[in-house]
């Protein structure tokens, strides 16, 4: 409890301490001896947990250094280390401690008037207040930045039209991971295939594309999507509407008597979406269907992009289920 008080003190003689207090006929802290030299290793100690907290920031925009992850521990760590050093200098060697031999009593709470008083006398002996506290809140300012800047990792803050944007334009082609075109007569049934669009961003939330081959005389999609699905092939994000997980599974049915219908799965949490009803969600937590892409059939034999979207990709936060694709 004692080392408790310590601290207390010392944040309180930080954030409430102002000017010299007014002379008291009886005192109610002892005064001590000056220590000028602690004030300035504890300034020194703030100062160097600032410095380690702003570069944790600095470190994190520099995504592409050796070891970052292990440099982001260092300098939050350190950043805390020299916090934890200051506040006990404080304590240790600059607010007064007193120890009183009396009787054990019931604890009073103890006026207003005297916890003021007890605050102010705490700073008599204090020669640096103002640049103890301008050292600490510098402290505590950028220890407070390096806390919320994961949180840049999230998304854009204030311009959020990237997430509507795809790069899905009529007469795109669909290309493998290896850059080569996928032909309509190549895609069989029971067989799961990944897309990009050629020529673009692959890393992109709406670049990858579930293709699979289906029984024409199964396939109902909704209306207006006749002809999204030419012999058969659909098209859908490949990014889960639950929670932007990789849908990389396919359901295909091997005794059809007794087995469910073709499904696309998110082997994460397990949403199952029905692709041939437009990607409807069958089972699991996903909130809407996965989005279709229409599909054409080129001269060639390649297919490619009849247009964008159904809706926009990626996760359901209530955004994209108000927004459509760009």
């Amino acid at each position: 409890m004692s080392r408790l008080r310590d601290w207390l003190v010392a944040a309180a003689v930080l954030l409430l301490g102002r000017g010299r207090p007014k002379r008291r006929e009886t005192r109610l802290v002892a005064a001590g001896p000056e220590n000028p030299g602690s004030e300035l290793v504890a300034v020194a100690l703030f100062l160097a947990a600032a410095l380690c907290a702003a570069a944790f920031p600095v470190l994190y925009a520099l995504d592409r250094l050796p070891r970052q992850t292990q440099l982001l521990g260092v300098a939050i760590g350190l950043a805390f280390a020299f916090l934890a050093a200051a506040m006990i200098v404080l304590a240790k060697r600059v607010v007064p401690d007193e120890e009183l031999d009396e009787n054990y009593s019931l604890p009073s709470v103890p006026k207003q008037e005297e916890l003021v008083g007890i605050v102010e006398e705490s700073t008599d002996r204090i020669t640096r207040k103002r640049l103890l506290g301008l050292a600490a809140g510098a402290a505590g300012a950028a220890v407070g930045v390096a806390l919320v800047t994961p949180a840049v990792s999230l998304g854009p803050v204030f311009d959020t039209s990237g997430f509507y944007e795809t790069p899905w334009r009529r007469g795109r082609r669909l290309v493998d991971e290896q850059g080569r075109p996928l032909l309509a007569d190549d895609i069989e049934e029971a067989t799961f295939y990944t897309a990009f669009p050629e020529g673009a961003d692959k890393e992109s939330i709406a670049a990858p594309l579930v293709v699979v081959r289906l029984d024409p005389a199964t396939i109902a999609l909704p209306a207006g999507r006749e002809s999204w699905a030419p012999d058969g092939i659909v098209a859908y994000s490949k990014i889960c509407t639950h929670a932007g997980c990789a849908v990389s599974l396919y359901r295909s049915p091997l005794f059809e008597p007794v087995e469910p219908a073709p499904a696309l799965v998110c082997p994460c949490h397990y949403s199952t979406f029905n692709p041939a009803t437009g990607g409807t969600v069958e089972f699991g937590p996903a909130g809407r269907p996965l989005p279709q892409l229409p599909l054409v059939v080129a001269a060639g034999g390649e297919l490619q992009s009849g247009g964008n979207f159904s809706q926009a990709p990626g996760p359901s936060w209530w955004g994209v289920r108000m927004r459509r694709p760009t």
